[in-house]
């Protein structure tokens, strides 16, 4: 894949203001990836489906909001919140989801195989 970018969904398949749970398979990797997406045109953000403070792959389930200007996330279990954009948990900065890039290109929902 060109420049180390995967499809992993149809832009269709996203559900505004919610999340969905893709997997992302390529090379080595083998990881659960929840998508989320405030606005029908805003950006895609790509975090790990797995709620370290949980311990259950469950992210994908949580809510979406905003902690001050912070786009955020809220686990479905225990409510902490994590940050779309760099995966860090509001109510612990040590704690933190993997992040990946995500784009939309061709309708397709395409996510950089390496990590942020």
């Amino acid at each position: 894949m060109s420049d180390d970018w995967i499809s992993v969904c149809n832009e269709d398949d996203l559900v505004v203001g919610s999340g969905v749970c893709v997997l992302l398979e390529a090379n080595d990797i083998k990881e659960q990836v929840a998508l989320f997406r405030e606005t029908a045109d805003g950006p895609v953000f790509a975090i790990s489906n797995y709620d370290p403070l949980g311990g259950a792959f469950v992210m994908s389930r949580g809510i979406i909001g905003s902690v001050g200007e912070l786009l955020v996330v809220a686990s479905p279990l225990y409510k902490q919140h994590f940050s779309l954009q760099t995966g860090v948990c509001v109510e612990d900065d040590t704690v933190r989801v993997p992040t990946w890039p995500a784009r939309i290109a061709d309708g397709k929902v395409q996510l950089k195989t390496q990590q942020v």
